[in-house]
């Protein structure tokens, strides 16, 4: 069984009352934002591979997909996408993109290139190097990836613009920041940006469903 590498509640809780208490404009957005789990994915091939299929497709689309991957691969390993045939994979739902991927983050872990399991034994920038030097994987997977899958405090997906959207309403601006205006903004978070990350994600979902009122 995997390890659980996410923070607890009360980690959670106290980093949040640290980023309302550094920095005003997001207190506002915090003391209204309802309490979140931590957004958790198992670490490693399966967890990496996971976020690929997740991409660019809706919700339901990614989890049927995922469903058939985990059912055809029997085990979501390096050795069973490199045991078969491209034409399986996609049989399994997979595009030829996605299929490419799959194959690269495999013969990148097989390889050494990037050894997943290694990993959590990097700094975030070293981590984040490491995932981005293999082909299909971005500086927003990486980072969702440390996130996610290993519990990493201080990564932030500038590039989310459910994210960019609600650090717009934490600064009362007209237009949203674009990634690099965000990463620059979120500096003021560390050491608890991937924190705020979810904090504005939690109010961005909880406005749209109603649960508390526009800003």
């Amino acid at each position: 069984m995997t390890a659980d590498l996410s923070p607890t509640a009360e980690q959670i809780r106290d980093a949040r009352a640290h980023l309302a208490a550094i920095d005003p404009a997001l207190a506002a957005i915090e003391a209204v934002t309802p309490e979140f789990p931590w957004r958790t994915a198992v670490p490693g091939f399966a967890g990496l591979l996971r976020l690929i299929v997740y991409q660019q497709v809706s919700l339901a689309s990614a989890g049927a997909i995922w469903s058939r991957v985990e059912a055809g691969l029997g085990e979501v390993s390096p050795a069973k996408v490199l045991a078969l045939e491209d034409v399986d994979l996609q049989g399994m739902g997979l595009s030829r993109p996605k299929v490419r991927y799959a194959r690269a983050i495999a013969e990148a872990h097989v390889s050494g290139l990037c050894d997943l399991n290694a990993l959590r034994h990097m700094s975030d920038d070293e981590a984040s190097a490491a995932l981005m030097a293999v082909r299909g994987i971005g500086r927003w997977t990486a980072e969702t990836y440390l996130m996610f899958c290993e519990g990493r405090l201080d990564v932030f997906p500038a590039g989310d613009v459910a994210l960019q959207e609600a650090m717009r309403w934490t600064d009362r601006a007209e237009i949203r920041p674009n990634e690099k205006q965000a990463y620059a903004r979120a500096e003021a978070w560390k050491p608890y940006r991937a924190v705020a990350a979810h904090l504005l994600w939690r109010c961005y979902g909880a406005v749209k469903k109603g649960e508390i009122p526009p800003f």
